[in-house]
């Protein structure tokens, strides 16, 4: 008898330690970000500074360039997470998605492009891109969404009042410009600053600051894998807030070190540039709440552009839960 209860315990003993083994074992997540862009800086924070590993996720970031391929590796299951503009689950709802891709935290809110011009202008207004030609981005996305609704917003038509050029790949508007390409062109960070650098062009104004707060970049995942994984979406959503907490707290050249080593090729002090332009105009969102009125907004840019189909419904795709017990410390 005493032997068999000997057996016993150890034999608990042995399930304790491997149940034990278990639980301290990191859940992963596979990110798919549409573009590696110091935009995404507080993600690049979060994964430094160790955010994910405190909340006991083992992340793994990869680059799915365009919206259309991050949305099919998240429905096919290739990840669990995508780091895209929120239009995209608007998109794949208007397909009549049985599955809806649910936005859970907001990463940036406001466009993150800037209108270069090839000569420097102290005095610019932007009636003066009529007549142009205009080197835009990819009909449909939302950087050129939100150019056309500032341009709008100014009383310009984009299909007639400049020369709209919108078949060049998003890799390739940079070096389309910097080869004679445009009088203007709709670039994100650092092209922006490193064409000012290299006296390519100059930054005239910010289509972030024209056209307001939109939930621009948004972490979303499948309704299903939220349903089954609640409490690693809300550890998710933690580390992201830490990120961008930590972000908002520390200067412009902390943040550009610690994210370096994603962005090898810059100039550490373009970088810093970029980083500084980003936090003045309020791109990074200090939480990762997205609320109705952005949601409204980037739903009339996408009106105004002839993108949306119907309205789609804030409470279907947008899941504020885990941000908002992330920002009360819950």
């Amino acid at each position: 008898m005493k032997r068999f209860l000997a057996l016993g315990l150890a034999a608990f003993l042995v399930m304790t330690a491997v149940l034990t083994g278990c639980s301290s074992t990191p859940e992963k997540i596979r990110i798919g970000e549409v573009t590696r862009s110091l935009f995404y800086a507080p993600q690049y924070v979060a994964l430094e500074k160790g955010f994910f590993k405190e909340e006991g996720l083992e992340v793994e970031l990869s680059t799915i360039p365009g919206g259309d391929k991050v949305m099919s590796a998240l429905l096919s299951g290739g990840i669990e997470v995508a780091l895209v503009g929120s239009e995209t689950s608007i998109y794949v709802s208007q397909q009549g998605a049985a599955d809806p891709v649910v936005n859970f935290a907001q990463l940036t809110q406001t466009d993150g492009t800037f209108l270069v011009s090839r000569t420097k202008m102290d005095d610019f207004t932007f009636d003066k891109l009529k007549g142009s030609v205009f080197l835009g981005q990819r009909k449909g996305g939302m950087p050129q969404m939100v150019g056309e609704y500032v341009l709008k917003k100014h009383n310009i038509n984009p299909q007639a009042d400049v020369e709209l050029i919108q078949n060049i790949e998003f890799k390739n508007i940079a070096s389309s410009f910097a080869s004679g390409t445009g009088a203007y062109v709709q670039l994100f960070e650092p092209e922006a600053s490193r064409f000012e650098q290299e006296g390519i062009g100059h930054v005239v104004a910010s289509f972030g600051k024209e056209s307001g707060t939109v939930p621009y970049t948004v972490f979303m995942t499948k309704q299903s894998y939220i349903d089954s994984n609640a409490a690693a979406i809300q550890k998710f959503t933690n580390a992201v807030y830490k990120g961008q907490q930590w972000v908002a707290s520390h200067s412009a050249k902390e943040t550009a070190d610690v994210i370096g080593k994603y962005f090898e090729q810059i100039d550490p002090k373009i970088l810093e540039t970029a980083v500084q332009r980003y936090l003045e105009q309020g791109s990074y969102a200090t939480d990762p709440i997205l609320d109705e009125k952005e949601w409204n907004q980037l739903q009339d840019i996408m009106d105004s552009a002839g993108e949306l189909k119907q309205r789609a419904d804030y409470n279907k795709l947008v899941n504020t839960t885990f941000a908002t017990q992330s920002k009360e410390g819950k």
